[in-house]
């Protein structure tokens, strides 16, 4: 009886829910840009050929935008509030996922599994996504992304 019972465990195949979708943000635990936030571009929950484990494409933060208030010139400000941002193809073990998500449509067409093949590309892609986060922190949307976690 008990060996039956094991047998018909084994024959269950779990499958996890889909946790990184395109636009959900998470957290960066390993590596040089641990504790740095990213939005999900595109997830391989089966890998690929260059990869043999559960991965996705991240845009993230580098240097996050300083603080600025009232007393500030505009030259200042422009300064204060720029981004650096980067690229990155993460193991799913690396990432920790929040409950935010952000909506980068922009985001889809400029960074993909190829556009880490040549340097020029990647820095065309970088320079792409510096201006669409850039442009979503002036409009005041989604606060939480733009600024460093406190830890």
């Amino acid at each position: 009886m008990r060996a039956n019972f094991l047998t018909d465990a084994l024959d269950i195949v779990v499958t996890m829910p889909k946790i990184y979708k395109p636009g959900k943000v998470a957290v960066v635990l390993q590596g040089r840009y641990a504790g740095k936030k990213v939005v999900v571009i595109k997830q391989f929950d089966d890998g690929n050929k260059e990869h043999g484990f559960p991965f996705v494409i991240a845009a993230g933060i580098e240097s996050y935008p300083l603080k600025v208030n009232k007393s500030m010139g505009a030259k200042k400000v422009a300064r204060r509030s720029k981004i650096k941002p980067f690229i990155k193809v993460i193991n799913y073990n690396h990432l920790f996922p929040t409950r935010y998500a952000l909506e980068l449509e922009g985001l889809k067409g400029v960074v993909s599994n190829d556009t880490f093949k040549e340097v020029s590309q990647r820095e065309d892609a970088k320079k792409e996504v510096k201006k669409l986060f850039e442009e979503r922190y002036q409009s005041g949307k989604n606060r939480w992304f733009f600024t460093p976690l406190r830890f």
